[in-house]
């Protein structure tokens, strides 16, 4: 993705792409002003005619159907303005969450332990629809101002100059209050962004975390916490309205302290000859035409300091780089993956500021081998596969896949290649089937029965009433924590992947459901590199390779029975795990 460096020139990027919409856009909104402009002047004549000739049927209808006309292809123009631009506007909308999403989906892992997911939701949704105004509304209604001003004052010029010169010495005020109430505006506003991001994330995290909420008995303490949140919001916007609350009718004084001094000295004018009647209506109604667009100035500060305060936001995000991606100096290889994996003198952490997680790790495993990982809680297992898929990314050159440096490997290809069962389980609010199926394009019944057969889960989903069309609730709710994981194992099983990796998968299932799981297993893994990351010896036992790791460090690797005869650690664990059954079953 391009890099712009400032919001504006990021968002003007959005709008060269509807570029004749806004061309076309600024053209009605030309026209609706003209010839809405054409009707003071049309009565002015009226009054002078009806006043010089008498009144006639003729001149009425004369004068009343050019009014008519004109103020209805007025109203045509004003149609196709609002659908020209406000359509441009939606459209770039559009555009704008479906490339902030797609960003977000090439963001690294770090990046969302580092951000909260309620902050992330506000930036897309209400900073997003704050943006969207600065291209819309904002537009048209500057436009309006802009075009009226440059004709109506002119004409006005041309009927009294001198009445004309009363309006503009309170025009220079109308600025300064504009200048002043923005930059007020627009900091107030980014505060109040700021803010409703750490509401967003204190509900998420309380409607994610509801068990242990109720399990704590938390309900009234974290009720009492949003309202104090929700009471600093309210009073944040609060302030915002009181300024607003000044500005508007600041505003108005100073458009109606001209409008006075005009009345009083266009009806002296008017009195003294130096003017006729229709001239001093026309110029009335110049004036009234003047004063919305002069109150939309307010209106159109207040959309743009809003939305570039929330268009500040957003940049901020998509000038984030991904760190993970696709190389483009390196050739790129698009080749079927086998599934040899090597670690070469690996170290790894996960900042300059962070301890190392792994340590001169040295690993060769063939494709079509099963290796486990066994080892105490933070030893480094997890951090290893997540370095498989390119989860998180290792210096060059000490990840392999197939003998190839794994940055040579399209992340669609090799990800598409690997069926992974992360160590948290997630499921989506959808189906049973959907969640087994994800990923895959085009899934049968017959397949989606059968991985959930593999995963030890037919059982489970055939005493459901709706079977697999049973819907699983938010992040899987309604299942058990073994159901979740058997279904995350379907889920990885239905793609039959080159590359299988189970992190901690069985952990949530009896030792008689996981020989079940496991036995089933066997036949799918043959001809597959299998990852097995465990904490219990009877998941690894008939690996074809077994590694401890201890400190980041592969202390011991072999199969079980070589280390059980080595004596080390993994025999030490083995007798504990042993004792500690025998106490369980006694």
């Amino acid at each position: 993705m391009t890099k712009y460096p400032t919001g504006n020139a990021w968002l003007l990027s959005y709008q060269k792409k509807y570029i004749w919409r806004l061309i076309a856009g600024t053209v009605f909104v030309l026209c609706s002003t003209a010839f809405s402009v054409f009707v003071p002047n049309q009565v002015g004549k009226a009054i002078d005619d009806l006043k010089n000739s008498g009144v006639t049927y003729e001149i009425i209808s004369r004068h009343a159907w050019l009014i008519i006309g004109a103020s209805l292809i007025s109203g045509v123009f004003l149609y196709f303005q609002r659908r020209t631009l406000i359509n441009m506007s939606r459209f770039i909308e559009y555009d704008l969450r479906n490339d902030f999403y797609a960003h977000l989906q090439k963001l690294p892992l770090q990046f969302y332990q580092d951000n909260r997911t309620g902050d992330l939701m506000a930036r897309a949704t209400n900073d997003l629809g704050a943006v969207r105004q600065i291209v819309g509304p904002a537009i048209m209604y500057g436009e309006q101002t802009i075009f009226r001003c440059l004709i109506v004052i002119p004409i006005m010029f041309a009927i009294s100059w001198k009445l004309t010169l009363i309006l503009l010495i309170t025009m220079p005020l109308v600025s300064l209050c504009v200048k002043w109430f923005g930059q007020q505006i627009h900091v107030r506003f980014e505060k109040i962004q700021a803010f409703f991001s750490d509401i967003s994330a204190r509900a998420q995290e309380n409607l994610n975390g509801v068990r242990v909420i109720r399990a704590y008995a938390q309900e009234q303490a974290e009720i009492e916490t949003f309202d104090k949140l929700n009471q600093q919001y309210v009073d944040r916007n609060l302030d915002l309205v009181k300024l607003s609350a000044v500005f508007r009718p600041l505003m108005q004084f100073l458009i109606g302290f001209g409008f006075a001094a005009i009345l009083w000295y266009g009806g002296r004018e008017t009195a003294l000859g130096n003017m006729t009647l229709g001239e001093f209506a026309s110029f009335n109604l110049y004036l009234e035409q003047l004063i919305w667009p002069l109150i939309a100035m307010g209106y159109v500060t207040n959309l743009v300091q809003r939305g570039t305060a929330s268009l500040k936001r957003m940049h901020e995000i998509m000038q984030i780089e991904p760190t993970i991606r696709d190389s483009e100096t390196e050739g790129q290889r698009d080749g079927e993956i086998k599934g040899g994996i090597e670690f070469r003198d690996l170290t790894f952490r996960y900042s300059d500021s962070t301890p190392e997680v792994l340590r001169d790790i040295n690993l060769v495993i063939e494709p079509g081998q099963t290796v486990a990982f066994i080892g105490r809680t933070g030893s480094g297992k997890s951090t290893l596969m997540n370095l498989v898929p390119r989860l998180l990314d290792a210096a060059p050159g000490r990840v392999l896949i197939d003998g190839h440096p794994i940055r040579e490997i399209p992340l669609q290809t090799l990800r598409e290649n690997i069926g992974y069962v992360t160590q948290e389980t997630f499921l989506f609010s959808e189906t049973l089937a959907e969640n087994i199926a994800f990923g895959i394009e085009k899934s049968e019944a017959p397949q989606i029965a059968r991985a959930a057969a593999v995963a030890g889960l037919a059982d489970d989903i055939n005493g459901f009433p709706k079977q697999y069309e049973t819907l699983v609730g938010e992040r899987g709710i309604t299942l058990s924590g073994g159901q979740k994981q058997r279904t995350a194992i379907a889920r990885a099983i239905i793609r039959e992947p080159k590359i299988l990796i189970l992190d901690d998968a069985l952990s949530a299932v009896d030792t008689y459901t996981e020989e079940k799981i496991l036995s089933e297993l066997r036949s799918v893994m043959k001809g597959r590199t299998s990852l097995i990351v465990a904490h219990r010896i009877s998941t690894v036992k008939d690996a074809d390779l077994i590694c401890v790791l201890d400190h980041g460090r592969i202390v011991e690797r072999g199969t079980h029975e070589e280390l059980m005869r080595h004596g080390g650690e993994y025999a030490d664990l083995y007798e504990r795990q042993l004792l500690e059954e025998e106490l369980a079953a006694s």
